[in-house]
This record gives structure tokens, C-alpha cells and sequence, in this order.
């Protein structure tokens, strides 16, 4: 068995954030190899951390990174905001989103090795949420908003919008911010919530015990004021009379994406 000095247990601390005893065990393990050893605590690490995966994780961080027009953003979750928080935390989160930005969704991979140490030093429930890279088309404009507290990003949008200007764009994303509309348009929300809400109103309006001939017309005006809360054309600029689409007026909402924390 290979003599563990005191030396080599505070290096392999350093290097893994392992407690002393866990640390030394893992050398004496490895026969004394470090590279092995931190092999060894990482697998074990990772074996506890599994037995967390039921947890909810409804806190985290959101990062954006762009480029002229291009941008990316991602939400990686945790379960407390102490963890989101945290500079190791907001620090990946950064590098997840500038990961994204050079290489595309797919090269969060790219950095799973540093993703499983944080679940490791965490202990909780780390997972990768949205993640969305935007390559706005020439001649659009692609707003890239992130609203920060605490030290981290809480709520990104990435909205591209054909035919407008700078300034009105960035008003509409950081409506989006405010507003967290679902879907852009009518048939992108799920036709059985639909359903749903166009029979609660139904039911509703006859209780109220209107005539029967007057409800479709009373059940279509709550529907389109249900719409009107949901997709972003349609509401209300921060909430006032004037919609989105008509702060627009010709210009067109091309995408958006959104990523909030406790979404």
C-alpha cells in the first residue's frame, strides 16, 4: 500500500472539494494516484447526487451570451437559491450559455464533466432547463434582455422581430419579461387547454343564467380576452389598452424564447 502523505490529501482536496477522510480513502484506494482517486470520488459523488434526481429544482440561474445576431441562453436549476446564487453556480451557467453561443444547444455537453462536480459540491438536484441559441435573419432585430437579482440572471428573453427599430424591440422584451406570454400565436397553445377554458366559460355564463341564444357570442368574447392574456400580440403592452401587435404596427414578432426561474 503506498504512503498517503498529508500533502497529497489537501491537493486531492483542493482539486475535488472532497472532505479529508473521503479524500484520503480514495488515495488509499488508488494505490496513490491522484488523477484515480479523484476518479474514484467523483463516481461516489455521483452515486449520492443520483438519489436526489426526485427533488424539485424550481430555483437556478438564467445566462445570455450574443454576439451581433446571434444569442443563446440557458437556465440550469437548482433546488435553493443559495445554490443559483453562488459564484461557481452563475459562473457555469455563463459558460453553458457562451458554450452555446460558439457551438449550438448541443455543446452543453461539452461541459458535463463540470456540470456533475456542481451537483457533487452542491448536492442537490443540478439540471440543465432551457436552452435556445437564436441566429436572427439579416436585417432583423434580435433583443437579447436578461432582468438580474441577486447576482444572477432570474428572467432572459431572446426576441427577433422583422421590420421594426432598436428601441421598440427592446420596449417589447422586456414586456415579454414582464407579461410571460405563452405562445406567439393562437395555435401554438394546446387545443385540450383550450377546450378546457372555452367549457369553464360556458358553464360559467349559464350560471350567470344568460339566454341561451346570447352565450356563444359571451363565451367567444371571455375566449379572446383568455387569448389576449396568453399570446403576445395580442396583450396588452405592460398591461395598458394598446396590444403588442399594434405597438408594431407593419413589423413582424418573428420568435421568442423565455426562461424563467420557477418555470
Amino acid at each position: 500500500m503506498a504512503d498517503i502523505t498529508a500533502a497529497e490529501v489537501k491537493a486531492l482536496r483542493d482539486a475535488t472539494g472532497a472532505g479529508m477522510m473521503d479524500a484520503k480513502k480514495a488515495l488509499v484506494e488508488a494505490d496513490g494516484d491522484r488523477e484515480k482517486a479523484a476518479v474514484i470520488l467523483r463516481q461516489k459523488g455521483l452515486s449520492k447526487v443520483a438519489t436526489l434526481e426526485d427533488r424539485e429544482n424550481n430555483e437556478g440561474t438564467v445566462a445570455i451570451a450574443s454576439n451581433g445576431n446571434t444569442a443563446a441562453m440557458v437556465l440550469l436549476k437548482s433546488e435553493t437559491d443559495f445554490a443559483g446564487k453562488s459564484e461557481d453556480f452563475v459562473e457555469l451557467t455563463q459558460k453553458l450559455a457562451d458554450a452555446v453561443l460558439a457551438g449550438g444547444e448541443g455543446a452543453v455537453d461539452s461541459l458535463s464533466e463540470e456540470l456533475d462536480s456542481l451537483r457533487i459540491a452542491k448536492r442537490e438536484n443540478i439540471e440543465i432547463g432551457t436552452v435556445v441559441r437564436v441566429e436572427a435573419a439579416e436585417g432583423n432585430i434580435l433583443d437579447a434582455y436578461l432582468h438580474r437579482q441577486d447576482g444572477r440572471g432570474v428572467n432572459g428573453v431572446l426576441l427577433e422581430v422583422k421590420g421594426s427599430d432598436v428601441d421598440t424591440v427592446h420596449e417589447i422584451a422586456l414586456h415579454v419579461a414582464f407579461a410571460k406570454p405563452e405562445a406567439l400565436r393562437r395555435d401554438e397553445i394546446d387545443a385540450e387547454k383550450v377546450a378546457k377554458a372555452k367549457e369553464s366559460f360556458e358553464e360559467l355564463t349559464r350560471k350567470e343564467g344568460k339566454p341561451e341564444q346570447a352565450i356563444p357570442k359571451i363565451v367567444e368574447g371571455r375566449l379572446n380576452s383568455w387569448y389576449g392574456e396568453r399570446v403576445l400580440p395580442e396583450q396588452g403592452v405592460f398591461g395598458e389598452k394598446e396590444t403588442v401587435a399594434q405597438r408594431l404596427g407593419d413589423a413582424e414578432i418573428v420568435r421568442f424564447h423565455q426562461a424563467v426561474i420557477g418555470s
